[in-house]
């Protein structure tokens, strides 16, 4: 046997025993491994984070192979959603995390004279991540990426929904990466109540809102930090005055990546009366040209647990049925669908859609479109379609969402330059870029002081009258 075939073999040893191995003893050798200072080191960190960005650079056709079996990706979505946005993050933290690690000094009162006092960026410790099936690598190596540069040691669970992309990581992660500080543990919701029961420093779960809810209870008895990437019906206002032909284009695209199983997904749209007729066709005419090539005739679903909940609330629908509405149990295929005008109580309007279903509600007027986001749980990403500053800044500053978008949709995930999460029953707390960083970072707070002169010793007891001035002037 050949030197690579025996080592690749090792490394296929390595991810089938931590798929069943004894998790306590998995948590137990990376907190060992934290206790000797090692994931401390910027050089570690760095070296760590390259590791990171070559794993997901050199593997781009495995993991699009993964995703084709998981998702029925394409090798550009692949690429675009999990290759290059978590590679991208990697260097960029690679390149940052020096700068971001440092001190932060901070000008001091007068009464805390003479001293120093700062803000020390320290690692929790060991942090467990929890990713989601619908971005395997970007939804699990991506948070990491944080965990790292913040210098914890790392377990991450990868979705047992993609089971060939969780296969891929438990594969790759012990080839490229530390094997003393960072772990990966396959298995089902069984699995990641065992690991939450261990009582981790730190944990991030990305998924839908109800089981962040068990996950946050399960966390709550150990008083472990929790940052919780979740869901929620994200809506789309389509403004009287938007760019129609643009606005359609850039819903139908971002609607269709990834068969709509996106946790920022366009959920539904709002669209201002006079212009609702023209989105609609216009939407249906992006949809036909993007689709154009597609001989399945349909989006793909993960699994028929989710295929079936998507036809069985399109079946249920009121609103009339603009383009699409076929499905296919044998390829778990469901056609990109327009519903105009959906009952505001039915499945398409209650429940997060995560497929490639579209309702487009109308709305008088921008009023009634603020009324109706407003009226619902606050939503992990909010967008708008407008060419008016007026409207712009209206919508930013009376609808909450984790995130909000101008004239486009989902590009707020890709960028390092500014914090990804949600608010409310959508989320909590944020990650990318430093903000990752700082997620996985507790901020120390440090005051030093001289023990000469000890200007103290003016208020030291017996406590008297001029003792008291003095303090009053001071304090």
């Amino acid at each position: 046997m050949t030197t690579d075939a025996t080592e690749a073999t090792a490394h296929a040893t390595v991810a089938a025993a931590a798929t069943h191995a004894d998790i306590p003893k998995i948590v137990a050798r990376l907190r060992q491994t934290y206790s000797t200072g090692k994931t401390r080191s910027l050089e570690w960190r760095k070296e760590q984070l390259r590791a990171l960005e070559r794993l997901m650079v050199e593997n781009e056709t495995k993991i699009a192979d993964a995703l084709e079996k998981d998702l029925g990706r394409s090798p550009f979505e692949a690429w675009l959603a999990d290759v290059a946005s978590t590679s991208g993050e990697a260097a960029y933290a690679a390149k940052s995390v020096g700068k971001w690690a440092k001190r932060r000094h901070r000008l001091l009162e007068m009464s805390q004279l003479p001293g120093r006092g700062w803000l020390e960026y320290e690692p929790y410790g060991t942090v467990l991540i929890i990713g989601a099936w619908n971005f395997p690598f970007a939804l699990t190596i991506g948070p990491a990426v944080g965990a790292i540069a913040a210098g914890n040691t790392v377990v991450l669970k990868p979705s047992e929904v993609a089971p060939a992309s969780s296969a891929l990581m438990a594969e790759l992660v012990p080839r490229y990466l530390d094997n003393d500080a960072i772990a990966v543990v396959e298995g089902d919701g069984a699995v990641s109540q065992e690991l939450i029961a261990q009582g981790f420093d730190h944990l991030l779960f990305t998924g839908g809102t109800e089981i962040g809810r068990k996950v946050y209870e399960g966390a709550a008895s150990h008083l472990t930090p929790v940052t919780l990437e979740l869901g929620g019906k994200s809506p789309v206002i389509v403004s009287a005055d938007a760019d129609i032909k643009v606005a359609a284009k850039r819903i139908a695209w971002t609607k269709l990546i990834n068969s709509g199983q996106i946790c920022i997904a366009p959920d539904y749209v709002l669209a201002e009366a006079p212009i609702r007729d023209k989105l609609v066709d216009e939407i249906k005419k992006a949809v036909t040209g993007f689709e154009a090539e597609n001989a399945t005739g349909g989006k793909r679903i993960v699994n028929e647990r989710h295929f079936n909940r998507l036809t069985t609330a399109l079946a249920a629908t009121k609103g009339e049925v603009a383009i699409g509405g076929g499905s296919d149990p044998s390829s778990l295929n469901i056609q990109p669908t327009v519903v105009v005008d959906p009952a505001a109580d039915e499945p398409l309007m209650t429940d997060e859609i995560f497929g490639p279903i579209l309702p487009v509600v109308t709305v008088r007027n921008l009023d009634e479109a603020i009324e109706f986001v407003n009226a619902r749980p606050k939503p992990l990403a909010a967008y708008l379609f407008t060419k008016a500053k007026a409207v712009r800044e209206r919508v930013i500053k009376e609808v909450p969402a984790g995130g909000m978008l101008i004239n486009h949709l989902l590009f707020h995930f890709a960028t390092h330059k500014l914090p990804f999460g949600g608010v409310g029953p959508s989320g909590l707390g944020a990650y990318h870029g430093k903000f990752g960083f700082e997620e996985f970072s507790h901020r120390k707070s440090v005051l030093t002081k001289p023990t000469r002169p000890d200007l103290t010793a003016m208020i030291y007891p017996p406590y008297t009258e001029k003792a008291w001035k003095l303090a009053r002037r001071l304090f």
